[in-house]
């Protein structure tokens, strides 16, 4: 049985799904008026890392992420570059595409964009409206907090504590400072749709419940984002989905802890956000995917580059190990299994039950990553021995890969060329160092035969293809 945190009660619950094997999970996605950062990326993996493994325990998910394309900072972004929301708003959600799907994080089976659901909201504001739960305030529709009972409950503080505890946007339109706007009336110059209250566009939040209903239903299974959206993102989808439905939005919701740059909070003050596609011309992705999920989710992670360096000194110790293993299985034969092949099968089994447990309690990366380097280190145990067996080494093979299944930490061979070039240059600079020049030029001419050329800049040396003659 998996159990899982839930932000809303407080404790650990066993996952029972609404529809029994179904599982029904949105996740807040990007406002995509810029490439996203290392924190967006933990919050996106991390959620697709649940949504496999759901899938890996037999359950049927249905995941929806999706892309605010209308907001506030698209429309200053896009006035400062001189294009359209809209043209800003597609290259950004190409170029999300790209940045993910270079730290493996799969699509989501729906990806809605806000300004495609404008009818879907516009329901559900009227809806809002014609219930007594939102009013028309200037050119505005804002929702009455006060009329929701249960307001805060994800919060877990009444409507008095949050007003004193909180940041509230100041607007002599609106009864009380904690209710939020539904509908913006149009300003000069900005995108707009027409409506039954005038020319306008969404508010940020009606746009997750409008997509979350259009594509799952007034009830899901799981609601997820970073741990910033509780309040007062989430906390207004719950107002604005049970107060026109009268049922549970979500069961589950789930969020993932900040994450700290040098153990200080990566934030736009600080100067200090790191962007995905930044880090990506560094470092492996298959190490920033690995450094992402070495801790738990719900808890806060400080990033620096020697725990990246570290991260990519842990990958290639996983993929070296799987390498030698399939080598030695070319070569292997299936003899009588003897004691040490028995007990490397069982303790092959008790890792991947462990990995299981791990696992099912909250979905622990955590401590699922480190049996899999248990994993690697029985492997690499048996590998010394001069007599390797073939069903063993199956079975070491089989273990390894439904462990690795959901993190997905085994090289392509992109990764692989682009691991040997490291080493090449790693080995060029030793070289050099040690006054050794000619094994220094052989290995700038065995690149250079690769295609690849080395640039000595103040940061280092960097490399890229330019393709072979």
């Amino acid at each position: 049985m998996i159990k899982l945190y839930n932000s809303l009660t407080k404790r650990v619950e066993e996952l029972q799904p609404v529809n029994e094997g179904k599982i029904k999970m949105y996740v807040c996605g990007p406002t995509v008026y810029n490439y996203f950062h290392i924190g967006n990326a933990r919050t996106f993996l991390m959620f697709d890392v649940i949504r496999q493994y759901l899938k890996q325990r037999g359950y049927e998910v249905t995941y929806v992420q999706n892309f605010t394309d209308i907001d506030d900072k698209l429309i200053v972004k896009a006035n400062e570059l001189g294009i359209t929301v809209k043209e800003l708003a597609e290259e950004m959600i190409i170029k999300y595409f790209e940045d993910a799907r270079a730290l493996r994080i799969k699509d989501a089976d729906f990806h809605p964009k806000a300004t495609e659901t404008i009818d879907e909201i516009i329901k559900i504001i009227q809806g809002l409206i014609d219930k007594g739960l939102a009013y028309i305030g200037g050119k505005d529709v804002f929702f009455d907090t006060e009329k929701f009972k249960e307001y805060g409950k994800l919060s877990g503080q009444n409507l008095e504590k949050l007003e004193v505890g909180s940041r509230v946007e100041v607007d002599v339109n609106k009864k009380n400072p904690l209710d939020f706007v539904l509908w913006k009336g149009a300003k000069p110059g900005e995108p707009k749709w027409e409506s039954p209250w005038g020319e306008g566009r969404p508010g940020w939040h009606i746009e997750c419940s409008a997509m979350s209903k259009k594509h799952l239903g007034e009830t899901i299974d799981i609601h997820g984002g970073g741990e910033d959206l509780a309040f007062p993102h989430h906390e207004n989808e719950i107002a604005q989905s049970e107060g026109l439905s009268g049922k549970t939005f979500a069961k589950y919701w789930l969020h993932v802890g900040f994450l700290q740059i040098d153990n200080k909070k990566m934030s736009k003050s600080e100067g200090n956000s790191l962007m995905v596609r930044d880090l990506r011309q560094k470092f492996s992705p298959l190490a920033i995917r690995l450094f992402l999920m070495s801790g738990h989710y719900r808890n806060p992670i400080n990033f620096s580059e020697e725990l990246l360096q570290g991260a990519q000194r842990s990958l290639e110790r996983i993929n070296t190990a799987y390498d030698n293993l399939n080598y030695a299985i070319n070569s292997a034969t299936e003899d009588e299994l003897d004691l040490i092949d028995k007990e490397t099968i069982t303790k092959a089994d008790e890792l991947v039950e462990k990995y299981f447990r791990v696992m099912d309690d909250d979905f622990n990366t955590a401590d699922g990553l480190s049996v899999l380097f248990e994993l690697v280190r029985e492997i690499n145990i048996y590998l010394q021995r001069e007599r390797n067996n073939l069903l063993v080494l199956n079975h070491l093979r089989t273990a390894f890969e439904k462990i690795n299944q959901v993190f997905d930490l085994l090289w392509g061979k992109e990764e692989q060329l682009n691991t040997e070039i490291e080493r090449l240059i790693e080995e060029r600079q030793q070289a050099r160092k040690a006054k050794n020049f000619k094994r220094a030029d052989e290995i700038r001419d065995q690149l250079l035969s690769m295609g690849i050329i080395l640039e000595d800049t103040k940061n280092g040396v960097r490399w890229k293809f330019v393709g072979k003659e």
